[in-house]
């Protein structure tokens, strides 16, 4: 299931489209490859997507929503897992050859047809609300530190420790699963300096604690600032109605976050359904939007690493978001929780 409404090409893409984009970061396979045989790196990142499946069932065999839900986490399980087999033995079948857009929209095919439309629900709602409570604290942090600079990039470090917070990395979902995460820490704890290199990522501490304040910030500086969310649930990521009743809970009376008014931030529904973005397909709504903004922020891994890494806009923009998954960091050359801040000027002619 996608959007209800027509999807548009993002209107700050380099044109032509057709010549100057391609949503995918790391190539798969390339036209010399037999098209009917498996690519050492199709069949990698294949493999990826089929560890994590045990993480998926688990989530929706536990969703309220869906009756019988143990035995429709089962058959997801058991159609994905051989949707991924029969690619390995035919790149072309399924829609392919697969990418990670291909693999995600299947994944999510499979859930939605089974009923699941949301099995991360539960798990957003708790880490929303103990990410609320602490938004103030962080705020606070932040305003307290005098030089611009070193308040800015704290609030950069801020982002790159909510963007830990994603359940469709099979190593982290393990780990927050003992123990949950601790923003503060994970700020202390980023992998150190040099880094190898706003569509909205994940709920919780990306959005609340590490988006928000740093487009608090922007806005205390005069620009205005549209958050694009997507319209509907996939893995831990933040949707539009979610991000909406958010900022609703976190704004007082007089329309202010933290003293900082929100009449200049609009928040968009992207059109999009997955962890991953193809900016050939947004909603209108975000298109019009967008049509004259000055600078363009893709956050995390899904939508500013694994796609639109070599994007290139009309206006300046930046990507930035973790390297979470082993694949991703070894096709950068770079570690495992590297943190990716590629800043791209547009040259005035």
């Amino acid at each position: 299931m996608e959007s209800a409404s027509e999807l548009v090409e993002f209107p700050l893409l380099q044109t032509p489209i057709e010549a100057n984009y391609r949503a995918c970061t790391i190539p798969y396979r390339f036209p010399s490859d037999n098209p009917r045989k498996p690519t050492p790196t199709e069949i990698s990142w294949i493999d990826l997507f089929y560890n994590s499946i045990p993480s998926f069932k688990k989530r929706a065999e536990s969703d309220p929503s869906v009756s019988d839900a143990a035995t429709k986490a089962e058959k997801f399980a058991q159609r994905y897992g051989d949707i991924l087999e029969d690619l390995k033995k035919d790149p072309e079948s399924h829609g392919g050859p697969p990418d990670c857009i291909l693999l995600c929209r299947l994944r999510e095919q499979v859930l939605r047809e089974l009923g699941f439309t949301d099995i991360f629900k539960k798990v957003k709602d708790e880490e929303n609300a103990k990410a609320i409570s602490l938004f103030g604290d962080v705020v606070r942090l932040n305003d307290a530190i005098e030089d611009e600079g070193k308040r800015l990039e704290n609030l950069v470090r801020g982002i790159f420790a909510g963007n830990i917070f994603d359940l469709g990395s099979a190593q982290l979902a393990e780990v927050f699963s003992k123990d949950g995460m601790s923003f503060l820490a994970s700020c202390q704890n980023l992998v150190p300096r040099p880094w190898v290199i706003i569509f909205v990522d994940n709920s919780g501490a990306d959005i609340i604690l590490g988006i928000l304040p740093f487009a608090r910030e922007l806005l205390r500086r005069g620009s205005q600032v549209v958050l694009a969310a997507n319209e509907l649930p996939s893995i831990n990521d933040v949707t539009y109605p979610e991000l909406v009743e958010i900022i609703s809970k976190l704004k007082d009376e007089e329309g202010h976050l933290m003293g900082v008014s929100i009449s200049n931030l609009l928040i968009a529904n992207s059109g999009n359904d997955l962890p991953v973005i193809d900016l050939t397909r947004v909603s209108q709504e975000l298109a019009y939007l967008a049509s004259d903004a000055d600078f363009v922020i893709l956050e995390g891994m899904g939508r500013g690493i694994e796609t639109n890494l070599y994007a290139q806009f009309k206006c300046d923009s930046l990507k930035i978001g973790m390297v979470k998954h082993p694949e991703v960091a070894q096709f950068l050359g770079g570690r495992l929780y590297d943190c990716v801040f590629k800043y791209n000027e547009v040259s005035s002619l």
